[in-house]
Order: structure tokens, then C-alpha cells, then sequence
């Protein structure tokens, strides 16, 4: 029996779990904000990836590859999730909140005391510290739960806007509108618990 390659040894299942688990649980985790949650995708996502194991061809890592399979994993959660809570709902949850923060024109307006700064360059420097991404992610869960999820299927986990509309069935508008109020109130939490001087 031939030696065992890395290439072969990362492709035996037996091995995934340990060598995969914690990283994609972490990365879930990320996304769902339910630990038992959580688990039950990253089985389903072992359980996928054996079935489809014959169609692996290398031209990624087995961990690349599981990190996909898991990211429509969880892409199809938040589709059957929104049969509770409708999407255009969540962004109508933010409509009073950001109601002064454009002019007629559909400009920002800058007397809002709700409106953007422009950030210094000591300030986007700041993104580059661990501290930042701590206090982003405290900042991200204070969004409404589905329309983090959206934010994070488009910005981070890089979903393109017909991927995200047709698997969650939203139109472009309301998937639009969705990431405009994220990012908004991202902003403004960040700019008042990171990038706020000292009182």
C-alpha cells in the first residue's frame, strides 16, 4: 500500500474534524451567532462533503473547499429562516432611526448629528488593529439578526447580489436597502465606541 501523501491524508474524512473542525465551528459561529446552531451546519457540512467527495478534484484545499460547502450551508439556513421574519420587515425596522439622515435629494445631510465624519487618517490606520475587529464585531451584533446576516453574506463572505437575491428570494432593491442601513449603523456605533476622542 502506497505511503500516505498530504494530499491524500487531508482528503481521508477521517481526519477533518480535527484538522477542520474548530475553524469552520469558528467560522459559523461568526455567521449564525448560535453555537448549537452552529454544529448542526458543520456536521451538515461533513456529511455533504463526504457525499460529494468523489467530485473534489484539488483544485483548492480541502479546507477551502469545506468553507464553501459550509457557506451555502448557511446560505440556505438564512433562506428558510426568513419564513419567520421577512427581510423587508428588518429594514423597515430601521426606518425612524435613519429618517434624518438624508436630505430630500437623497444626499446625506450633513447637519444630522447621525451623519458619517470623515475618518482621519489615524483612524483608518486603526483597522489594521485586533481591538478594532473586536469592538466591529460588538458593533455587528447590535444589528438586527437577518440583516447582519445579509451584510456578512455580501461583504465578507463575498456572495454576489443575484446569489444572495435568488437564495433568499429579496429583490435587488430590498437587498440594497438592507446593506446600506447595516453599514450605516455600523458606522455610527463604530465612530461612537472606536473612533470617538476621549471624554
Amino acid at each position: 500500500m502506497p505511503a500516505s501523501t498530504p494530499q491524500n491524508r487531508n482528503t481521508d474524512p477521517s481526519v477533518w474534524v480535527d484538522e477542520y473542525g474548530n475553524f469552520l465551528l469558528r467560522y459559523a459561529i461568526t455567521r449564525v451567532n448560535d453555537r448549537s446552531l452552529a454544529e448542526d451546519l458543520v456536521q451538515d457540512t461533513f456529511l455533504a462533503a463526504l457525499k460529494g467527495l468523489k467530485g473534489f478534484r484539488g483544485q483548492s484545499s480541502v479546507k477551502t473547499w469545506l468553507a464553501g460547502i459550509l457557506k451555502y450551508k448557511i446560505l440556505d439556513h438564512f433562506r428558510k429562516s426568513r419564513r419567520t421574519q421577512s427581510f423587508t420587515d428588518v429594514a423597515e425596522f430601521y426606518e425612524r432611526e435613519v429618517e434624518d439622515l438624508f436630505g430630500d435629494d437623497g444626499n446625506w445631510n450633513m447637519h444630522s448629528p447621525n451623519a458619517p465624519r470623515e475618518w482621519q487618517a489615524e483612524q483608518q490606520a486603526s483597522l489594521e488593529r485586533k481591538e478594532f475587529w473586536v469592538q466591529f464585531r460588538k458593533c455587528a451584533e447590535f444589528i438586527p439578526e437577518q440583516m447582519r446576516q445579509v451584510y456578512l453574506l455580501r461583504e465578507v463572505d463575498g456572495f454576489s447580489t443575484e446569489e444572495i437575491c435568488n437564495r433568499l428570494e429579496i429583490s435587488r432593491q430590498n437587498l440594497w436597502t438592507i446593506l446600506h442601513r447595516a453599514r450605516a449603523s455600523l458606522r455610527r456605533c463604530l465612530e461612537k465606541n472606536w473612533f470617538a476622542p476621549p471624554q
